[in-house]
């Protein structure tokens, strides 16, 4: 069976992808095992300079660095197509077409261990009651 690949760009106005490197696993709630599509698990961000990341996740914060790859990857998306010769042949099984979607030259790689992300409690402001009926702040 022979494979084609489309690439509609140009290796330079390609879509650029990256790939998230991190060590560890990340456990999914039973709750969302048969939802995986477009599940949000954090928040991916570019703080200070294009070299830095963070990955926020729930509690949990991650420092990343952007790394080269020593190949690039293509990201391809498989189509199925019919052609006429293959019609009239005797096998009737379609051919396939690869389109050329992005590529990937860089990961974002976060090797160390997460930093717990914990705020400060509100302080409490004690209120006393008068004898109107009207609550001042104490000081």
């Amino acid at each position: 069976m022979q494979i084609k690949i489309k690439c509609s760009c140009s290796e330079e106005s390609c879509q650029e992808w990256a790939i998230v490197e991190i060590q560890g696993a990340i456990e999914i709630q039973p709750s969302f095992q048969n939802r995986l599509d477009n599940l949000d698990i954090g928040q991916l961000c570019r703080p200070s300079s294009p070299e830095n990341y963070t990955f926020t996740v729930g509690y949990h914060e991650l420092a990343g660095s952007k790394v080269p790859l020593k190949k690039p990857f293509l990201v391809l998306k498989k189509k199925k197509t019919i052609n006429v010769e293959q019609q009239s042949s005797e096998n009737d099984s379609p051919g396939a077409e690869l389109e050329v979607v992005g590529i990937i030259r860089h990961r974002i790689l976060f090797k160390t261990r997460p930093k717990a992300l914990i705020s400060k409690p509100q302080p409490v402001v004690k209120k006393r009651a008068s004898a109107t009926g009207s609550s001042a702040p104490i000081k």
